[in-house]
């Protein structure tokens, strides 16, 4: 049994400093991860608005009739990429203070 005990003592395990260090440091890096998800999944939905939003152009073109429906679903999708784009900016700042604070 005492060996069992030296071991994990040896590996530190039981060591205070260091545990809290690594616990801040996983800490950082977990948040680093998640702004870093965000950002991407931000992106993502920027990317997929704006392609709607040529989509409804293209179909209010060609669809004279409801070309009016077509417009406003235009904008709101254009809208709607602008505010994806916007929180992406805002999810990137907050990766780099979380990688800066990680450091630290």
């Amino acid at each position: 049994m005492s060996f069992v005990k030296t071991s994990s003592l040896v590996m530190g395990r039981h060591s205070s400093s260091s545990s809290k260090a690594e616990a801040g440091s996983e800490q950082h890096s977990k948040e680093d991860k998640h702004h870093k998800h965000m950002e991407q999944l931000a992106q993502l939905g920027a990317v997929a608005a704006g392609a709607y939003a040529l989509h409804e152009k293209r179909k209010a073109k060609k669809d004279p009739e409801n070309a009016r429906s077509h417009r406003i679903k235009e904008e709101i999708a254009a809208t709607v990429a602008v505010g994806s784009t916007g929180f992406a900016f805002h999810e990137h700042h907050k990766k780099k203070d979380a990688k800066k604070h990680g450091r630290h």
